[in-house]
């Protein structure tokens, strides 16, 4: 009975720590639920076999933390410097980790006249940093910028497998080693909007009661085999008196 009871223990705690990881992600998918090009995530459970110790293994759960990659709604701003993209494909930008992709399009200009995002990130182009030194921009629905009526640049539009990007701070992805980017020319700017948060306030909130409930489950699963094991060390107990 020991054996069986330490074992629906585990199980139960190996849940419990799951949950938690999940409620994390979603508090983490409603706090972002106004930030442009947000992509929320979602958390799935598969089964692993690790080594338990030297002489058996066992199967475990494991986390996989997926990425919903479906594009938010679209809102007109009016804002120059607000840009959305219209189908697959991500804005290039350089950190000072390497050059991100991001779906996040409230751009602005900054002091040196470059076109950055919200963190300060140069926006890239065909060229480079993209730099503003005019009055009036334009952009094209293929991502040309023309300044005062000048042709500047074009915006670095690219496009990548989904399962080869990998989510950092900042709202930007990086590749992940092995994966290629390549031009997305289906893709289309829209000049004076942003793309939204795919993040859907009910359904997170649903979700989240879903594991309170589950959570509350688990602890009550815990208690129970808690109380098992104080049975039987009562009766091991009156045994051997």
């Amino acid at each position: 009975m020991f054996i069986h009871n330490r074992l629906g223990l585990l199980e139960s705690v190996e849940t419990l720590i799951n949950q938690e990881q999940r409620l994390n992600q979603v508090s983490n998918n409603l706090a972002n639920v106004d930030t442009p090009g947000f992509k929320k995530e979602t958390v799935t459970f598969d089964e692993m076999l690790y080594q338990a110790n030297r002489s058996r293994q066992r199967v475990g759960k494991g986390l996989r933390i997926n990425t919903v990659h479906q594009q938010g709604v679209v809102q007109k701003t009016d804002a120059p410097f607000d840009m959305a993209i219209s189908g697959d494909g991500f804005f290039r930008v350089q950190t000072p980790a390497g050059d991100r992709l991001t779906r996040a399009g409230n751009f602005q200009r900054n002091n040196e006249g470059l076109l950055v995002t919200a963190n300060g990130y140069p926006v890239l182009g065909e060229a480079g940093p993209i730099t503003i030194t005019g009055t009036k921009v334009d952009v094209s629905r293929d991502g040309t910028l023309l300044v005062d009526g000048i042709r500047a640049d074009r915006l670095a539009v690219v496009t990548a497998d989904p399962q080869g990007l990998k989510k950092e701070g900042d709202n930007l992805f990086r590749l992940v080693e092995g994966a290629a980017e390549e031009a997305a020319p289906n893709a289309q700017i829209l000049q004076g909007h942003l793309e939204k948060s795919n993040v859907n306030t009910v359904t997170e909130m649903t979700e989240m009661i879903d594991l309170y409930r589950a959570y509350e489950g688990q602890q009550k699963m815990i208690r129970s085999v808690d109380d098992l094991d104080d049975l039987a060390v009562r009766k091991v107990g009156a045994l051997t008196g």
